[in-house]
């Protein structure tokens, strides 16, 4: 059968390793803040390069501190995508932010420089509100361009957060992924690149005053002690647990990301040329967290793959800028084609280390006959 992840495999690979460190845990009985989590921070800020890793209980989490941390105040505009998944934007909302939508570029689905910056200069000169910040979502698991990102927020004195969720283990030119933007976060949710059995997320910077705001911010605003609180912060820990299966899947990490990219390889070259597989840009390595087509006829594709029990998923059928708590968000004029395009035409194709051959194959022969019979 044909997962559309597969997370059993990478199990049964590491299982003793798992095991052996859940038991670890279970043997010293430190929950939280056990040195499971001081290690994997360690590990996880030598594996990307920034210099500080701080983690959290999940990837909302990671970005409701980031912002937190940056000090957005209500109605500071934020620019976002809204080809992402809700997260992205709900954190914005929930610090009582505004958000402004920004269109994706069609041919690697990240945040438009180009739409970005006129965006801006327009709420700025038109509207006349406060830019703050701007969220630039890694999707699908490659860098957006953080070279003109960063440039443009230089230029209008903005910060820039990478939501880095589906990209962590990627890098662009050489630098990884936690070392691009100002501020990084991610995701540890069980189907991303890297995952644990629960829910986890990060922060990376290499600004040691944010650093250690939200290592204080994560854990309710902690001084010196418990019961010394300088910050207004939150419950956000990383549990001893998930940071010793992370540590144990960080182990394979960088073979599963090989492994990826050979399997995406495969679908490139000989998946049929009437449909638009992903483009890797801006001298980007991806890490895949989805394989991502452009297709025509995507409802009668959907159909064929049922019959055919290949599994598939839609990324994202409803952008956020149509969904009912952020309709009232700021959406320029004429600015989100692609993304009103995209949510029509987008379709993911099972995508992990473990895919085989065999399996490629009859996807990639099922989408063929697909499109070239007709």
């Amino acid at each position: 059968m044909i997962k559309f992840i597969d997370l059993e495999t990478q199990k049964n690979k590491i299982r003793n390793e798992i095991s052996l460190a859940i038991k670890n845990v279970l043997d010293h009985g430190q929950y939280i803040f056990g040195k499971e989590v001081n290690l994997l921070e360690r590990k996880l800020e030598s594996f990307s390069g920034a210099k500080y890793c701080i983690s959290c209980a999940n990837g909302t989490d990671a970005l409701i501190l980031a912002l937190m941390a940056l000090d957005l105040n209500q109605d500071d505009v934020v620019f976002a995508p809204s080809f992402t998944y809700v997260s992205t934007i709900e954190v914005i909302k929930f610090l009582k932010g505004r958000v402004c939508f920004i269109d994706v570029d069609k041919e690697n689905f990240n945040i438009c420089p180009k739409n970005l910056e006129s965006s801006i200069m327009y709420v700025k000169n038109k509207l006349k509100l406060k830019p703050k910040l701007i969220i630039a979502v890694d999707l699908f698991g490659q860098p957006a361009d953080y070279k003109t990102i960063n440039s443009i927020s230089r230029q209008y004195g903005l910060k820039v957060i990478a939501d880095g969720a589906q990209s962590f283990g990627a890098s662009q030119g050489d630098k990884k992924v936690g070392n691009l933007a100002e501020i990084t976060t991610t995701s540890f949710f069980p189907a991303k690149p890297l995952g644990c059995y629960g829910d986890g997320g990060a922060i990376f910077t290499n600004n040691f005053k944010i650093a250690n705001k939200i290592k204080s911010m994560r854990n309710h605003g902690q001084g010196k002690d418990k019961y010394h609180n300088v910050n207004v912060g939150m419950n956000s820990r990383l549990d001893s647990m998930q940071a010793a299966i992370l540590i144990e899947k960080l182990k394979i990490f960088k073979k599963e990301i090989h492994l990826r990219n050979k399997v995406a390889d495969y679908y490139n070259k000989h998946l049929t040329k009437k449909i638009k597989t992903p483009s890797v840009q801006n001298q980007n390595n991806s890490v895949w967290a989805q394989y991502t087509l452009l297709v025509k006829k995507r409802d009668k594709l959907k159909k064929t793959f049922e019959k055919k029990k290949i599994p598939y998923a839609i990324y994202y059928p409803n952008p956020n800028h149509m969904q009912k708590p952020y309709k009232n968000e700021i959406i320029i004029k004429d600015s989100l084609k692609n993304t009103n395009s995209l949510k029509n035409s987008v379709i993911s194709l099972p995508m992990h280390p473990y895919l085989n051959q065999k399996q490629q194959d009859l996807i990639i022969k099922t989408i063929n006959q697909f499109y070239e019979s007709k």
